[in-house]
């Protein structure tokens, strides 16, 4: 009854997390970066929103400009990246120590900032479950389909094709750098957008609450993926499967502290997930291959010698 009672919950957070993960997916599965500034990215979004609800800004508004704060951060690791040839990596990380800076100076030196649903009417809450899921799962759809329309532009497929083969691009014309900053700048920015939506849930933003997002995301995009490939693979059933995995990762991880797990190894839980994700098709993959019987000519060892 206990973990009946707290899945409304799971889903509801887990879809938000599920859209944390699609802008995850866009710079690790589509532009082939592992960008890890969005641990940075997600807690702007969820400062930016509480300091605008707080003043008195409608929440959806906060959510744009969320958005807008998340894209220039992610344009900053695009920059970093491309214009002064930082790699990748290195480059998420340095954005990311940056955004610890200013989200703190977003909060007003404070490490906390609570929004009260009482005073501010919030596009969704932790106090009404229900209405929080189909809140997100409408946001959700509307950025999947504005996704979806985007990436089949002449810009979104020059974005597919950097990712894909970015030499073949550029000896196509295209400004792969360019190209990198958008798809960077896009990706922190749907993430930001979901810190703002988790602020809001939560009902407060908390300086360190991006830590190990990076880590969550990346369990969606496997689970999730594992999953949607195997029904039909195109880019919306692939996101659609993304927000799944994310609400799955949820539902286990609820599950697990129902169980008794110390809120110490909860992090440990995280990266034991996706380690797992990962690590199953490798291993299903070669332990099939020494399954498989080898052809009659390696058998007898080739023609020549038999």
């Amino acid at each position: 009854m206990a973990f009946l009672n707290a899945l409304p919950g799971a889903v509801a957070e887990g879809l938000i997390w599920g859209l944390m993960a699609i802008g995850v997916y866009i710079s690790f599965k589509i532009l082939d970066i592992a960008d890890l500034s969005v641990d940075g990215s997600i807690c702007t979004g969820g400062c930016v929103c509480a300091v605008l609800i707080a003043a008195g800004v409608p929440a959806w508004v906060s959510l744009i400009v969320a958005f807008i704060a998340g894209a220039v951060a992610g344009t900053m690791t695009g920059l970093f990246h491309t214009a002064l040839g930082i790699p990748a990596i290195l480059a998420g990380i340095l954005t990311q120590l940056i955004l610890y800076s200013v989200n703190l100076s977003i909060l007003g030196g404070k490490s906390l900032a609570l929004i009260d649903a009482r005073l501010h009417p919030l596009v969704l809450n932790m106090s009404d479950n229900i209405g929080a899921i189909i809140a997100a799962v409408l946001i959700i759809a509307a950025i999947i389909i504005i996704l979806w329309l985007f990436f089949y532009t002449e810009v979104g497929l020059t974005l597919k094709s950097t990712g894909d083969n970015p030499d073949m691009s550029r000896a196509q014309g295209v400004n792969v750098k360019l190209n990198k900053v958008i798809g960077l700048a896009l990706s922190n920015g749907i993430v930001a957008v979901a810190g703002a939506l988790l602020a809001q849930y939560k009902g407060s933003a908390n300086i360190n609450d991006g830590r190990g997002a990076i880590v969550i995301g990346l369990a969606a995009i496997f689970i999730g993926l594992s999953v949607s490939l195997k029904i039909k693979p195109n880019f919306v059933v692939s996101l659609i499967g993304v927000v799944g995995g994310g609400v799955v990762y949820y539902i286990i991880y609820n599950f697990v502290i129902l169980l008794g797990l110390k809120t110490d190894y909860l992090k440990m839980l995280s990266a034991i997930i996706v380690v797992i994700f990962l690590a199953v098709p490798y291993l299903k993959g070669e332990y099939f291959k020494k399954l498989k019987p080898l052809p009659i000519e390696e058998q007898t060892g080739g023609e020549g010698n038999a």
